[in-house]
């Protein structure tokens, strides 16, 4: 796993906002936590402001499952993560002065442009490309059955006035026939 990876497998989404927390930042900085949160502590007017930084909660530590509690004394916080984002980790170049420090913070701001790239531009997956085929197959058929039933319906309207004139021709044959024919047998004339 590269750096880039590795970082981007460190931001997570909470609150609606792509955020790094605390000891995730103090590991890649090579600090401990507490030194971490002490410099942002110092420099708090730096960090005012959810869209710099926020402390998280009991509950939202427990839902996002970033990190499972462990048993035992010593192995839990005592104190909630803070969550950074991407401007707030920005804010921590100025906090924490150091030649790491500074080259972390780089591949961090990589790391976050990439996310925002990724999510910007649409994915043009497989799948996505045969359900746009299949769709417009679907609208071809569509648009020639709706054709095929146009000639359906006027070859079956002829096809009706064929067979409407067929016996109108047949019932004025028949009639014909039955005029001109000299009746046979008895003959009985009308009564008056």
């Amino acid at each position: 796993m590269g750096d880039l990876e590795l970082i981007q497998s460190k931001i997570y989404e909470i609150r609606g906002q792509r955020v790094m927390l605390d000891f995730d930042l103090a590991e890649m900085y090579g600090t401990e936590t507490k030194r971490l949160k002490q410099a942002v502590r110092r420099n708090l007017k730096r960090f005012e402001g959810e869209d710099f930084m926020f402390e998280l909660t009991r509950e939202e530590l427990s839902r996002t499952q970033i990190v499972t509690l462990n048993k035992g004394r010593g192995n839990n916080f005592k104190y909630m993560p803070f969550a950074f984002t991407e401007l707030g980790v920005a804010m921590l170049s100025s906090v924490l002065n150091s030649d790491t420090a500074i080259e972390i913070n780089r591949g961090i701001m990589r790391a976050f442009v990439a996310i925002r790239q990724m999510l910007s531009t649409p994915i043009s997956s497989p799948v996505e490309k045969l359900q746009q085929e299949v769709k417009e197959l679907k609208e071809y058929i569509e648009e020639v059955f709706a054709d095929y039933n146009d000639v359906n319906e006027d070859t079956r309207m002829q096809l009706e006035l064929i067979n409407e004139t067929l016996a109108e021709l047949q019932s004025n044959k028949s009639r014909e026939r039955e005029k001109s024919r000299a009746r046979i047998g008895f003959y009985t004339p009308p009564e008056e």
